[in-house]
């Protein structure tokens, strides 16, 4: 009986000590990111799904407050652009860029939008958990408000509190994936590289953004 109980309150301390270590990685994350105000990376863009099988590359920037920019390189031309108040789509041989009002976007782009103003993983995913993964780890719950799209988004960080990694399954069993290399923190940028400036010819229309 002694041993049984000894077990389980091993058990139990065990279980505390590694929720509070989950949550203070999860501090650490939201601390590293509400400590910047601009960033830049390389990222690689993996989608499968809905017969599709196809990589993407380019730069991200974003800078605070609301402000992101997605330019590929891999197809030129192609874009994302959040301004803080627009959300625009453009992709090279379109007659059409779409805009969308910020307030209503649902792209799975959006999730890093928590990086943009107050970061708090706690109070931005739901059923939040922490895996460790070699020696970094993976955070994962659903965005709130994307409930009915998205089935998970998995954060891969360092012990640092640094993304590296987003991964998001969608209900209907696509997956896009996410890798960023080459960050660059608190770099020089300016509110006019948010601008889209539409090639000429090309028309804005309202609308939801592509898959």
């Amino acid at each position: 009986m002694l041993k049984k109980i000894a077990l389980s309150l091993f058990v139990c301390r065990a279980a505390s000590l590694f929720a509070q270590e989950n949550t203070a990685l999860i501090h650490k994350v939201d601390d590293h990111y509400n400590h910047l105000s601009s960033l830049r990376a390389h990222y690689t863009e993996h989608y499968t799904g809905m017969g599709m099988d196809r990589t993407e590359s380019g730069t991200l920037l974003l800078k605070k407050p609301g402000r992101m920019r997605w330019s590929y390189d891999q197809p030129v031309g192609k874009v994302f652009v959040l301004d803080g108040k627009y959300a625009w789509f453009y992709t090279p041989g379109d007659t059409q860029a779409q805009r969308v009002p910020a307030k209503e976007l649902d792209d799975l782009r959006s999730p890093l939008r928590f990086l943009l103003g107050h970061t708090q993983l706690q109070k931005e995913l739901d059923h939040l958990t922490v895996t460790p993964n070699g020696s970094d780890f993976k955070i994962t719950g659903v965005p709130k408000g994307m409930e009915q799209r998205v089935k998970a988004l998995t954060l891969g960080v360092t012990s640092a509190g640094t993304i590296e990694q987003m991964q998001i399954e969608e209900r209907d069993g696509s997956v896009t994936a996410f890798s960023f290399t080459g960050i660059e923190e608190n770099v020089p940028v300016k509110n006019e590289d948010f601008t889209f400036h539409p090639p000429a010819g090309v028309a804005i229309v309202n609308g939801l953004p592509p898959i």
